[in-house]
Parts: C-alpha cells; sequence; structure tokens
C-alpha cells in the first residue's frame, strides 16, 4: 500500500510509520522541516509541507491507498495560554483543510482517510461507560475534539471511507503523558493516585494503538467513530496500584488536585476527570487487543526501558 502520514514525526506516527515500513508498505511522512528530522523511520520519504496547504505534495493524494491524519500541537505539551489554545485549534484546523485540498484535487481519489482525534471528545463522565455512540461533551477540549474530527468529514461526500480514531492516553516511555504519570513513582514514597483517584484512565499500549490504526486502514469496512483504548479500563487509584506492584514502590501518596493545577493550570483536567471508554467497535468487529489488561502492559513498558539501559 502507498501511504501518506500528516503528523509523522510524533509518538504515534513514527510508531505507525515504522510498523507499515516493516511490513513493505510505501510510506511518506509529511513535515514542516524534513532536514531536521534525525530519527526519521528509515526507509519513510519525508516531504516538506507547510502543514496548511496541499502545496508541494497534494499530487501525492492521487490514488494512495490511505492518508492518515494526525497533525496537531500536543494538547499535553504546556500550559493552556489563551496563546497555546489558539495553537493547538488552528493547528488542527490548518492540517484538515490542507487534507481536505489534496482530496478534493485528486483525480483518482485516496482509498481511506483516518482522521486522528480523541477520548477529550466526550468531556467529563465519572463513572459512566463511553462507547461511540455517546454525544460530545461541552467543555473547552471537547469542543477541540469535536472541530478536529470535523475538519476532514466531506471526505465521505468525496466517495473516501474515512474513520475517526478517539485516542486515549497512549503508554509509552517515548513520549506523550506517560513518562510524567511515572514520576511520582520514580521518587521514593511519592507514588500515589492523582487527584482523589476515582476517576478513569482511557488507557492504551502504544503497540495496540499502532495495531488498531493499522486496523482502520486496512480493514475495508471500517468507517466512523472508534475509540482507541483498552479495553479494561481503570481508576487512577487502580493505576497508582498497578505501578507500585510493577515498579516495588509504594502508591498510596495521592497528588492533590490543587497541586496539580498549580502545575499545569486548566491541562489538569486532562487527568483529574477521565472517561471509562470501551473499546466496543473495535471490539464486535474483531480486533484484539495485545495488552487488554493494565498490569502485564506496565510490565512490558517497564521492561523495555530495563533492555535498553
Amino acid at each position: 500500500m502507498r501511504i501518506i502520514i500528516t503528523g509523522g514525526t510524533g509518538l504515534i506516527g513514527q510508531a505507525l510509520t515504522r510498523s507499515l515500513i516493516a511490513d513493505g508498505h510505501d510510506v511518506t511522512v509529511l513535515s514542516r522541516n524534513p532536514s531536521k528530522q534525525k530519527n526519521a523511520p528509515t526507509g519513510a520519504h519525508l516531504v516538506q509541507w507547510d502543514a496548511q496547504t496541499a502545496q508541494g505534495w497534494g499530487e501525492l493524494a492521487n490514488g494512495a491507498d490511505a492518508i492518515v491524519n494526525l497533525a496537531g500541537e500536543g494538547i499535553g505539551d504546556g500550559r493552556w495560554s489563551n496563546a497555546r489554545r489558539k495553537r493547538i485549534v488552528q493547528s488542527r484546523i490548518n492540517a484538515g483543510a490542507a487534507v481536505m485540498q489534496a482530496i478534493s484535487a485528486a483525480t483518482d481519489k485516496p482509498r481511506a482517510l483516518v482522521q486522528a482525534s480523541a477520548v477529550g471528545y466526550y468531556g467529563p463522565r465519572a463513572a459512566e461507560v463511553v462507547t461511540e455512540t455517546e454525544s460530545p461533551g461541552s467543555d473547552w477540549l471537547a469542543h477541540v475534539v469535536w472541530e478536529w474530527e470535523n475538519t476532514t468529514a466531506a471526505a465521505v461526500r468525496l466517495g473516501v471511507r474515512r474513520t475517526v480514531a478517539r485516542t486515549g492516553l497512549v503508554f509509552s516511555l517515548k513520549g506523550g503523558s506517560f513518562p510524567k504519570m511515572k514520576l511520582p513513582f520514580d521518587l521514593v514514597f511519592a507514588g500515589g493516585p492523582l487527584g482523589n483517584g476515582k476517576q478513569y484512565v482511557p488507557w492504551i499500549h502504544l503497540d495496540d494503538e499502532v495495531r488498531a490504526l493499522r486496523f482502520l486502514i486496512e480493514n475495508e469496512a471500517a468507517e466512523g467513530a472508534y475509540n482507541l483504548s483498552a479495553p479494561n479500563p481503570v481508576t487512577y487509584r487502580q493505576f497508582a496500584e498497578a505501578m507500585g506492584k510493577v515498579m516495588g514502590r509504594t502508591s498510596f501518596m495521592p497528588t492533590p488536585g490543587f497541586a496539580l493545577k498549580a502545575v499545569l493550570g486548566d491541562m489538569s483536567s486532562i487527568v483529574l476527570t477521565g472517561q471509562r471508554v470501551v473499546p466496543s467497535r473495535l471490539l464486535e468487529q474483531g480486533f484484539t487487543f495485545t495488552w487488554p489488561d493494565l498490569e502485564p502492559a506496565l510490565r512490558n513498558i517497564l521492561n523495555k526501558q530495563r533492555v535498553a539501559a
């Protein structure tokens, strides 16, 4: 297959690119600064784009098997100042517009489009079980994700099979939220639940995230929204207990909500609210998770760290 990936130099994009190349697929990664991508997966074609238009790369959409749109400024990379909020939103709108420009101009339309999204779409849901049928939330983050999804909605009217990947917290030591969640457990007697510990963690192992994205690319019956999260979500208290057990550390010292808010600002809502998200549609269509349960997943991730060391 011939696949184009926007945002292909990030945590998920790099892992997906490596997986596809390992199986002999032709992968083009769009980057604003190809010459500076020292860690780009071997075998990937790096093509420059401005993250706003199809200029310089749009013709690649002709006859492509899939476009995977992962582009957007990281939501959890810093405090949500007004300037950052604007960049978070605009980066997603611009990337979606560029993808749609390329698809619209293509005489031979791409066969599939995978649009990145996030479980933040649902807003805070306490202990409610959340499937893909739920409506969007009403907070700022839910509105951002709703806009993000809609940037490429018109692809369906152009005859392109489109799926939306509503991803949870991707667990990997290479980036994302997990290294920050692990940090308290690296400090003696500091590990424990965040906030009251009752909120749910919609987590997924990076390996399963990649496998699920490939399922959406390759499965011609896949259409619409899919939750990309492990089938067994846990509360933050259960997460802390599992981390403590795997790392051989204490797991009873909570990090109070006010401390997180002081450090992270509004971004603390990601870890202080949460959703009990389940991947109903993936399971219904036969996808199997390599890491459905938290403790084995944590052992695998942390064992990779020990081997690398």
